[in-house]
């Protein structure tokens, strides 16, 4: 009798990152440098941009660098990890960057950043400014 398998419910913004990761052709080149990609999720909260990357068995003193510059920050980590059980080792390493805009307002002089199993979170806080509403007329005719 074969086996049933269940498929889990997943998102297509989750499927088409998997195929992204797997092969498209500039991942693929990405791999061939030896970087990984790192899986982020934003968000607006109150005030601040939350960035929140997944690196789990990353040691975020030795292994993890932030940065920013000109509206964007970059996240890089490296892994190094070997698990053994029952006579069988197997490494996990490789690079990981992911480099994101940040809204307009970003106060980049405040960054902050935490990690807590396995989880990044970048937070970036926003300057409380209400974008100003301009009404542009409309003229009749043609152009001048």
């Amino acid at each position: 009798m074969a086996a049933i398998t269940k498929r889990t419910a997943t998102s297509p913004l989750t499927e088409l990152f998997d195929w992204i990761e797997s092969g498209w052709p500039g991942v693929a080149e990405l791999r061939r440098e030896g970087a990984h990609m790192m899986r982020i999720e934003d968000r607006m909260d109150e005030g601040r941009y939350v960035i929140r990357a997944e690196l789990p068995g990353i040691d975020p003193e030795k292994d993890v660098e932030i940065s920013v510059a000109d509206g964007v920050l970059t996240i890089s980590a490296e892994r190094r990890e070997e698990v053994t059980e029952k006579g069988r080792s197997e490494f996990h390493y490789g690079s990981f960057v992911r480099r994101v805009s940040l809204p307009t307002g970003s106060k980049e002089d405040e960054l902050s950043a935490h990690y807590s199993d396995g989880i990044l979170e970048v937070d970036v806080p926003l300057e409380e400014s209400k974008p100003a509403t301009r009404m542009i007329p409309v003229a009749r005719g043609p152009s001048e």
